[in-house]
């Protein structure tokens, strides 16, 4: 579920640039040697010929019935979530680690609900930035006994 909600929506629109030592050829495209290069997140991971239904949220595009960890890099690039190559993020486990376990206990920690005044979530983009168009408004509660949850 991370891998697929860091695909849709990365956090932000680009990679840190990259200059090009060497002439190099990408999918195609020359890349003259000296070139400043910027990746685009939101390009890489809603691409219709890599994704099939790119805007659709299908985390079970992740799931393997041999995976025993989560991991949030991508290797054969079709999103970047931590950077990648000798550039890439050093803490990529760490990174990893923290955002599973704060979704995990999230989840097993408080009901989550629609205010009794909201029908439905919109979760439409916003046509200027990468937030939603409006702002997301849940009503949290705990579910598990008082004295787990500190203060």
């Amino acid at each position: 579920m991370s891998r697929e909600a860091f695909r849709l929506h990365p956090i932000v629109p680009f990679n840190v640039p990259h200059f090009a030592m060497l002439h190099a050829i990408v999918v195609g495209y020359h890349i003259p040697k000296g070139s400043h290069i910027l990746v685009s997140r939101m390009g890489l991971s809603r691409n219709p010929e890599v994704w099939d239904q790119p805007l659709k949220f299908m985390p079970r595009w992740y799931i393997r019935s041999d995976a025993v960890e989560v991991v949030l890099t991508e290797l054969d690039l079709r999103f970047i979530s931590f950077n990648t190559g000798w550039r890439g993020c050093i803490a990529v486990q760490l990174g990893t680690t923290m955002t599973v376990m704060l979704l995990a206990r999230l989840i097993q920690g408080f009901n989550w609900s629609t205010p009794p005044n909201v029908s439905s979530i919109n979760l439409i983009e916003s046509r200027n930035d990468l937030s939603l168009a409006e702002p997301l408004v849940v009503q949290v509660g705990p579910c598990l006994p008082n004295h787990l949850y500190p203060i």
